[in-house]
Parts: C-alpha cells; sequence; structure tokens
C-alpha cells in the first residue's frame, strides 16, 4: 500500500495509472487523485527504472545493488516500510548510501563510512590509511554478499588490500568450519550476513578434515607471478595454487591442482579454455584483476565471468572506464547483477541521454543527459571505490608532464601531406556506413598514425626519409642518461620501438626490452630493475600492467593513443608507491599530423572518466564519424 494524503492506495492500480501516461486514479470511494504531481512525476521515472531492472507484481522487486534507487524511493514518502527481507540482506549499504551523500565531499567516503573490521591474522604489511579503508570498504562487501568494483589509481596497492580481504575472510571461514556454532554468532563485525549460503567446505588433501572453498583470482597471465610473490610477501599465512596452461595439458584433476588452497591462481586465457572444470569447482569468491580484460560484454570471458557461480565478486582494475559507458555495464553486470537493467535498457537510460550532455547545443537533452550522469554516478557509488593519487598519496613527488612538438623533415612532411590527403578522400566517403566500415576506416587512420612516427613504418623504401622524432629521443636520451636518470620508452608499434633499439645499440647505449612476444617477461623486468641499462623499451600494450618500475624516473611516449586511460598505466609504471624521484613525462608529437588531433582527442576521452567516476563534466563516447573527421581535418 502506498499513503497518499491520509488515503491507502494499493501499488498495483497506482503503478499501472502512471505506466500508462494516467493524469488521474479512480479511488475507491469514486473520488479522483490527481496525478499531475512532481512527486508522481518522479515515482513514475522510478518505477520504469525498477521495471527495467527486474518484473513486479505488487510492487517494484529490487536488487540488493540497487540500495541508491531505493533510497530515492524512500525519499518521496513521509514514512516507508521498506521489505524486511530486502533491508535484512542489504544491512548498512543503504546508510552509507545516505551519508556518503550528506558529507559527501571525498569520492571515498563511502569506503571511510563503513564500520572498522577486524585486521587478518598474519597480515604481514602496515596498511596505509587509505588501505586501511579499501579493506574496510572490501570486508563489509564481503559480509553483505554484495560485489564491486575496486577501482584506484595504479601503484596505489589494490592487490594487497584484496589480499587483506581474503585472509580476513579465510580466517572467518576456517572458523566457521571449525565449529558450525559460529554459523549463528551474533556479531555483526566478523561473520557474513549470507554465511548460511556460504560455500560447502572441501575435504582436504589429507582427508581428515575440512577447509573452506577457495577464492580464485583471474588475471593477466603475465601478472599472476606478481600475485603469487604479493601474497608469499604480505600475507604468507595463505596457501596459493596455480592453475597454468603447463598444468592443464598434463592431466592433474583441478580438485587435486587445488587442494588445501586458499587462493587459486589462473590467467583469463586458462579460465576461458578450462571454464567446464572452473565451473564445477566449489569458489568462496571471484577476483577478476585488470578487469578491463572482460570489459567487452560480447566475449567468451565475460560471458563465463558472469556465469561462474561464486558468492562474492570484486573486479579489481586501475581503469573502469577506458572508451564508453558500455564498459562499466559490462564489469558491473558480473560483479553486481541487477544494478542495471539490460544493455539495450542501459543504452537507452544511460548512454544516449549522457552522450548528449556532451553539447550544450542540445539544450533540454543536455539537461536530462547531465540529470541522468548524476544518476548514474549515485548509483554506483556505493560499489565503486576509486582513489588518486592526489587524494591519498600526496606523500608521492610530483609528476610533470610536458608535450615535445617535433616539426617533420621537410621531406616527411611533403610526403604525409600526399597520404593525408588521399586517406582524407577515402575515409570520409565511408562514414555514413562506418559500422560497416570501421576495418577499412581505421586501418587508414592507423596508416597516417604510423607516417607521422616515421616514414619507414608504412614502406621500408622510405628509410633514407629522417626520422626527426627519433633524432630528437636520441637527444633527449642523452641528456638525461648523463644526469645519471632511467628511463622508461613506450611505443604502440613494435615495429618502431626496433628501430629504436637499433640507434641505441649504434649510440653504445644499454637497454632492456619487453614487448608481446617477449617470453621471458620476468626476468627481463628483473634484469632492469637490478642491473644499470639505463633505457627500458616497452610496447604500450605489453607494459601497461603488472609492472612497478620505480628505478625509473623518465618517461617517454613516442606516439599518443586516444584512449587516455592506457597511456595513464604506463606514466603510473613509474609514478606510483616506493618512487622518491620526480617522475619527468614527455609526450611527443608529430607537429601538424594526426597525432595533435589525436592529443585532443584523447582530452576529451579523459572527461569520460572524470565525469562518471568524479566530478560532473560532459565527454564523447568512443569514436564516431564526427570524431574521425576531426583526426583528419
Amino acid at each position: 500500500m502506498v499513503t497518499v494524503a491520509g488515503r491507502s492506495i494499493p501499488f498495483q492500480p497506482l503503478f499501472e495509472a502512471l505506466a500508462t501516461g494516467k493524469r488521474k486514479l479512480l479511488l475507491v470511494d469514486h473520488s479522483y487523485l490527481s496525478l499531475n504531481k512532481p512527486v508522481f512525476d518522479r515515482l513514475k521515472e522510478l518505477l520504469s527504472e525498477s521495471e527495467a531492472l527486474a518484473e513486479w507484481e505488487t510492487g517494484p522487486r529490487i536488487s540488493r545493488y540497487q540500495a541508491a534507487l531505493w533510497a530515492d524511493f524512500e525519499d518521496l514518502a513521509d514514512e516507508s516500510l521498506p521489505a524486511v527481507e530486502w533491508r535484512e540482506t542489504v544491512g548498512g549499504l543503504l546508510d552509507v548510501v545516505r551519508a556518503a551523500e550528506r558529507g559527501a565531499e571525498r569520492p571515498d567516503d563511502a569506503a571511510r563510512l563503513v564500520e572498522r573490521a577486524p585486521l587478518p591474522s598474519g597480515l604481514a604489511v602496515e596498511l596505509r590509511p587509505y588501505q586501511r579503508d579499501g579493506y574496510d570498504w572490501l570486508v563489509f562487501l564481503w559480509r553483505h554478499g554484495l560485489g564491486g568494483v575496486l577501482a584506484d589509481d595504479m601503484g596505489l596497492g589494490k592487490t594487497v588490500q584484496t589480499l587483506a580481504m581474503i585472509a580476513h575472510a579465510r580466517d572467518v571461514t576456517r572458523d566457521v568450519v571449525r565449529d558450525p556454532r559460529n554459523r549463528t554468532s551474533p556479531e555483526p563485525s566478523t561473520y557474513p550476513a549470507w554465511r548460511d549460503e556460504y560455500p560447502a567446505p572441501l575435504p582436504s588433501a589429507e582427508g581428515d578434515s575440512e577447509l573452506p572453498a577457495p577464492f580464485l583470482v583471474v588475471a593477466p597471465a603475465s601478472v599472476v607471478s606478481n600475485w603469487a610473490s604479493e601474497a608469499a610477501r604480505f600475507t604468507p599465512g595463505l596457501r596459493v595454487a596455480f592453475l597454468t596452461a603447463t598444468r592443464r595439458k598434463d592431466g592433474t584433476p583441478m580438485a587435486e591442482a587445488i587442494a588445501d588452497a586458499d587462493i587459486v591462481l589462473t590467467s583469463y586465457t586458462v579460465f576461458r579454455l578450462d571454464h567446464e572444470r572452473f565451473a564445477a569447482q566449489r569458489w568462496a569468491g571471484l577476483v577478476l584483476d585488470e578487469a578491463q580484460f572482460v570489459k567487452n560484454h560480447a566475449s567468451q570471458t565475460h560471458r563465463l565471468a558472469r556465469e561462474l557461480d561464486a558468492p562474492f565478486r570484486l573486479a579489481v582494475t586501475g581503469t573502469p572506464l577506458e572508451n564508453n559507458l558500455l564498459e562499466l555495464w559490462a564489469m558491473f553486470s558480473i560483479v553486481a547483477p541487477g544494478l542495471f537493467p539490460s544493455r539495450r535498457q542501459f543504452v537507452e537510460e544511460y548512454v544516449k541521454p549522457v552522450a548528449a550532455a556532451a553539447s550544450p547545443a542540445h539544450g533540454t537533452d543536455a539537461a536530462h543527459g547531465a540529470a541522468r550522469l548524476r544518476r548514474l554516478r549515485r548509483r554506483i557509488r556505493p560499489l565503486l571505490l576509486r582513489r588518486t593519487k592526489q587524494l591519498v598519496a600526496p606523500e608521492l613527488p610530483p609528476k610533470q608532464e610536458q608535450v615535445l612538438s617535433i616539426p617533420l623533415d621537410p621531406k616527411h612532411r611533403r610526403l604525409y601531406d600526399t597520404w593525408l590527403q588521399r586517406e582524407r578522400q577515402k575515409v570520409l566517403g565511408l562514414l555514413d556506413d562506418l559500422d560497416r566500415q570501421r576495418f577499412i576506416v581505421f586501418r587508414s587512420i592507423t596508416l597516417l598514425r604510423m607516417l607521422a612516427v616515421d616514414a619507414s613504418l608504412v614502406d621500408p623504401d622510405n628509410a633514407d626519409i629522417p626520422s626527426s622524432k627519433l633524432d630528437s629521443l636520441l637527444d633527449q636520451l642523452g641528456d638525461v642518461i648523463a644526469e645519471g636518470h632511467r628511463t622508461l620508452v613506450f611505443s604502440q608499434f613494435t615495429s618502431y620501438l626496433a628501430k629504436v633499439a637499433q640507434r641505441l645499440d649504434a649510440a653504445g647505449i644499454r637497454y632492456s626490452y619487453l614487448d608481446g612476444s617477449t617470453r621471458r617477461r620476468a626476468e627481463t623486468i628483473r634484469g632492469f630493475r637490478e642491473g644499470d641499462a639505463p633505457v627500458f623499451l616497452i610496447s604500450l600494450k605489453a607494459g601497461g600492467f603488472g609492472l612497478n618500475l620505480t628505478e625509473a624516473d623518465y618517461v617517454f611516449l613516442l606516439d599518443p593513443w586516444w584512449n587516455p586511460a592506457a597511456e595513464a598505466q604506463a606514466i603510473d609504471r613509474t609514478h606510483r608507491i616506493g618512487q622518491t624521484s620526480r617522475v619527468i613525462v614527455y609526450r611527443m608529437v608529430a607537429a601538424d599530423t594526426i597525432e595533435e588531433k589525436v592529443m585532443k582527442l584523447a582530452a576529451q576521452k579523459a572527461e569520460l572518466i572524470d565525469a562518471v567516476l568524479d566530478d560532473d563534466g560532459a565527454f564523447s563516447s568512443s569514436l564516431t564519424a564526427d570524431d574521425i573527421r576531426s583526426l583528419l581535418a
């Protein structure tokens, strides 16, 4: 029942009237209730959202992840009688939402408002204050059976916070296994609210006791070893098992391979190839590291992660949003199913309106989009924690970024302008059917980007054309090395890194090299960290994650990319906790080329991240026909 002006009105007729657009409702006493009021307009909007999330009959059924939506319902009423079961499931999440909104001046307020959790036994590190807040937030989510996204800046210790939470969960669940009476413990800060649904314990390898089901951590292959080393360092009491491609081929039963483990580590590739065996196991929780690997909702990996049965799910990523809002939908559809409606409805409810907010020329559409953006941020706020270095690590030395604009050699300029005219004419004729012609369009853009870097990248016969950018890089490196600094050099084009390597060889400058084909990745990284080579050449794709290279304090980005998150990840290989020197970043940009347009587009993309995760603002979505026209202007 809904009470309006002292009269009780059943849910169903009121909701049906609002849903069908009626402006008056006939009551049982034959009087009419006017629905032409702002409160009913707002109620209609909320009902539309809740109906998109789940079917309801006599009242809205709201997922436990929808604390902010329920808060909106409650805001419309003088007194509300929310479903007892739902409120018990959500626990204090609604209070955190409200408290964070009352005092919200920092994006980590929600984390700082949850109750303190006891630290796990055997934690061999003193958590920094913001890491302790993050740990408390993770334990809070685990206790309430909620999933979330830990999206701290790169280098702030997401792994150690997650390991501490897992260690806490293992302490608690081992206690439950040892004495089932602990399942009914009244202590709220210790045992999970959903403990009766916790996975049944597994027999130990010795067969004389039972152990709680392990946590599954899925990460890129290059990062799996980092999880193992950090677990050994920070939570040595946790038993870690690997499920690698080699183990997969040797025929060892999975149950045997993970016996007695607290954490099971595997790569996204093995997870995808062995999905049936993973699905057959019981898991205490699923952790997806570098979760941008599941941002494509159409990928098999995303589907399998979504289907895996785990009572707790956590996405860990420094880049929760790279290109468009659908990446956010894809991530939350795994860790918080029920938070958002279907993909199609999400596009209509959020993606399209928010895109309209990018242009003030849209007038009322822009205002509507801004309102939807505020609603989106409110929905994700309790379930996404993101802290930046500027916010929580002021002790880090400053990062200085500078753009080096480099004119092309005259011969290079003439060749570039000729190609630009040809590719522009070809591409502009394809933009009316961009979805079907996207491959051809992006091939042309990539060719222009390669040509702006070095003429020989598009045709080896152009090797005699001087590369101003490469000459400038060698000059800069000479000065940096002479001053005793160490440098990371990033490019998206491995063929260009090979040319840089040739010039370094000719100049007698020692270097390390890492790209996607490097087989001994860990040894290569260790060689640079422990050695004295002043330069590390790294492909942007291979070096975007899983690296801690605070030994370097200079970064050169040889070619700009319109994904600012990818560049930020590269820079944060060295600008992270442990760095004691000021970090200098040089972006080398070929003047009057597509590279300058890419820089401008990247700035627009950066607004996407800021608008959704931090402050209000407008932004563009993924590359559109207008974006491409601007690149070729």
